[in-house]
């Protein structure tokens, strides 16, 4: 995909999204059913989609959300349903629809005692520590798009493990959801949002004091304290913009958020790499604002709107690579924690190999999972995974004892582990980087997407060692063919081709009509763009063999 014109350049009039006809477009149009693009559809990350294009309505939302009111009966969860939003412009009145339907459904819900806005980790959070404290069982709902365009809205659901709901889950609510729909919604229950709102089952509560206290069980603050780190932060106008002058307070941080806008157009934004908003914080594009300031602060921080995700900002090295920053944070953590000599280090199969070969100088356990987080909340539920991590800028990890912190991504905690890092050995994480791509290798990573269509997808998805003819990768022999990732035999929904020195994995997005196309070398860029070339005529021959 080639790079925008204005891509890094301020958002213009006409990038801009027209607030008022999102929201009118997501009370006044009705999915149906029988097109595949209205229907609701779990990904990786939840249901997502737009009012305007009939993917993310009112209707959807008060189905999902009987589904899952429904589910939590079956299952016998009578504790409080933690319910969080961010500052998409959908969030608002999707958040809204759901108290009417989880309300009416005697569901006990909490909600930030503001109303205020509510990051992924926090609810998984607030999940984690009252299933531990009490016999009842928590969960939690999120409206959220993560870092998607402002047209976007999302929702996605945490069990009572706190993380992301596994794909068994997903497929009931969603089968129950699309059932609702096609019955016309006949089977919602719902209240009128003033009388849900004065309702026995609401409870309001103050998530953000409570988050920012326990942050020092999980991050050295009094060595990010003392040491006097100066933390740039940009929130990119997401959920946690109140949560980090609490945390500065609480635990006395030297914390200067450069950016204080919240506004559901997101006009403040820099275009992303395809000329579009978006609030992508592993983007050079999208967090070219907070990159101009590298030099007024040591570290510089970003997340996206749910704060799932994490940037990485350094004096020494500009925005972090993820993978980059992945690599030393794991190796920062397994040499600077107590934590059990069997605890293992999960990453996805699209993540960099260098951290295999992290884990390989620590003599610690690797395990490869596919493609989405939830393939490491048990782990990290039961602490035999230190540490769990998307190529994405998506990670967790264990808290300063050894317990669980949370089951999902949390993009404070990464941040602040950045400042941590610098605090504790005087060198930033771009520094530390240098130092171990020197010892095993630099890394030329990269990622290509492109348009495909359901059936498309599905060819993708199906792909397995048979599709691939060649016994050599850009020049080496490949030494394995993945249909199933190594850490848990679970289906990848692709394929990966490796060799001792590079690889390639092809996938389609289970959230936006694409597939993508990941690839890394460790010889030199020229060499990575022949196994692209290479991965790219592949995917070509199945579309071909299948007749698309």
């Amino acid at each position: 995909m080639s790079v925008h014109e204005h891509a890094g350049k301020p958002a213009r009039p006409e990038d801009r999204i027209n607030l008022g006809k999102l929201a009118s477009d997501y009370f006044l149009l009705k999915p149906d059913v029988n097109v595949a693009e209205q229907k609701v559809s779990f990904g990786t990350s939840g249901h997502r989609g737009s009012a305007t294009k009939i993917s993310f309505n009112e209707d959807h939302i008060l189905a999902i959300c009987q589904a899952v009111a429904e589910y939590r009966l079956q299952q016998g969860f009578d504790g409080p349903l933690f319910l969080g939003k961010d500052t998409h412009a959908l969030s608002e009145p999707a958040f809204a629809s759901a108290l009417s339907v989880l309300i009416a459904n005697n569901v006990p819900v909490v909600i930030q005692h503001d109303h205020g806005f509510t990051p992924t980790p926090v609810i998984s959070r607030l999940i984690i520590d009252h299933n531990k404290n009490n016999e009842s069982q928590a969960d939690g709902l999120i409206i959220t798009p993560s870092h998607n365009p402002p047209s976007d809205g999302g929702i996605k659901y945490n069990p009572p493990h706190g993380g992301p709901a596994e794909g068994e889950i997903t497929k009931l609510i969603e089968q129950r959801a699309n059932e609702i729909l096609a019955n016309g919604l006949n089977d919602v229950k719902r209240l009128d949002l003033t009388v849900a709102m004065q309702s026995e089952y609401l409870t309001k509560s103050n998530f953000i004091n409570f988050y920012a206290k326990q942050l020092s069980d999980v991050i050295d603050l009094y060595a990010i304290s003392k040491a006097g780190i100066e933390i740039g932060v940009d929130p990119l106008g997401g959920s946690g913009i109140d949560y980090w002058p609490e945390i500065a307070k609480l635990h006395n941080l030297n914390i200067k958020i450069v950016n204080p806008v919240v506004d559901a157009s997101f006009a403040f934004m820099p275009l992303d790499k395809d000329g579009k908003i978006r609030m992508d914080c592993s983007s050079p594009y999208a967090m070219s604002g907070l990159i101009a300031m590298k030099d007024d602060f040591d570290i510089s921080v970003g997340n996206d709107p749910d704060f799932d995700r994490h940037g990485i900002v350094t004096k020494s090295g500009g925005l972090m690579n993820p993978n980059h920053f992945l690599a030393v944070a794991i190796n920062y953590l397994l040499t600077h924690r107590q934590w059990d000599e069997s605890v293992k280090i999960g990453k996805t199969l699209v993540s960099s190999s260098l951290i295999d070969r992290v884990a390989n100088k620590l003599q610690k356990p690797l395990s490869e999972v596919p493609v989405g987080f939830k393939w490491f909340v048990d782990g990290l539920k039961d602490g035999s995974y230190a540490f769990g991590g998307e190529e994405s800028a998506g990670a967790s990890f264990l808290a300063l004892d050894g317990s669980c912190w949370t089951t999902d991504k949390d993009g404070f905690v990464m941040c602040l582990l950045a400042a941590e890092i610098l605090a504790v050995t005087g060198k930033d994480p771009y520094q530390w980087y240098l130092e171990l791509a020197a010892e095993l290798g630099e890394p030329k990573y990269g990622r290509v997407e492109a348009v495909a269509t359901t059936a498309q997808k599905k060819v993708l998805t199906s792909l397995s060692q048979d599709d691939v003819a060649q016994d050599t990768l850009a020049g080496e022999k490949i030494v394995a063919i993945l249909s199933h990732a190594p850490g848990n035999d679970a289906a990848i929904g692709g394929v990966k081709v490796v060799t001792d020195n590079g690889w390639f994995a092809a996938r389609p997005s289970g959230t936006e009509e694409i597939y993508k196309i990941y690839a890394e070398s460790f010889i030199d860029e020229q060499h990575l763009q022949l196994i692209i070339s290479e991965a790219q005529t592949l995917v070509s021959a199945a579309f071909k063999n299948a007749g698309l």
